[in-house]
């Protein structure tokens, strides 16, 4: 074979081999399958996630970023029955009396129930005087949530919880909640074990990217 022959079929051979590597480490990236499977799940069984499930969620949490590390954020984590009993009871009366029809729509189904009957949820408030506080709380809420998927725990990131402290009734919780004051709910997480099979991954829109280069 030719020098240069021989030369172009080395290069088209570690071509190839480079794009097998990259195809590799693409289907095998955990990280990636963790981003692509999780889903929002709306039927929990009742059992409890484990504490140590529960300590590493949160410890995810943690390590979202913050605006200059600020960290002006607070998880509440309610597992108390009666408390999410009463919680779900508020919000749905708030629900109703809030005028948005889509939002009575959902809390007119006698089975409502904002957390879908998971046994946790932990709501996200922040600092009122933080003015990017919304935007952390959020990337702390998708920790949460693909660390739960990589733990087989399902969670649902919702902000309809907000409508608990839309009277004076919701907000008399904010102390047996441990809010701090001069905070306000911006999202919760429902966390638990999904009951029934994962649903299907909804089509993206791929037409909202575009390039500048």
């Amino acid at each position: 074979m030719p020098p240069d022959d021989e030369a172009s079929l080395s290069q088209t051979v570690a071509r190839r081999q480079r794009a097998s590597r990259r195809k590799a480490v693409f289907e095998m990236n955990e990280t990636l399958e963790v981003i692509m499977g999780r889903r929002s799940v709306r039927q929990y069984r009742p059992e409890q996630v484990t504490e140590e499930e529960l300590q590493q969620i949160l410890d995810a949490a943690l390590h979202a970023p913050t605006a200059r590390n600020q960290q002006k954020w607070h998880f509440t984590v309610v597992q108390d029955r009666g408390m999410l009993a009463r919680m779900v009871g508020i919000i749905r009366q708030n629900v109703m009396d809030s005028g948005i029809d889509f939002f009575i729509e959902r809390a007119s189904d006698p089975d409502y129930n904002t957390f879908y009957g998971a046994p946790t949820a932990i709501l996200i408030s922040g600092d009122d005087g933080a003015p990017l506080v919304k935007i952390d709380c959020a990337a702390a809420a998708e920790n949460i949530a693909l660390a739960a998927e990589s733990l087989g725990i399902g969670s649902c990131v919702m902000a309809s919880p907000g409508f608990l402290f839309a009277s004076g009734e919701g907000n008399e919780l904010r102390g047996e909640l441990g809010i701090p004051r001069g905070y306000s709910h911006v999202c919760t997480v429902a966390l638990g074990y999904m009951d029934g099979e994962k649903p299907p991954a909804p089509p993206r829109d791929r037409d909202v990217i575009n390039y500048v280069r």
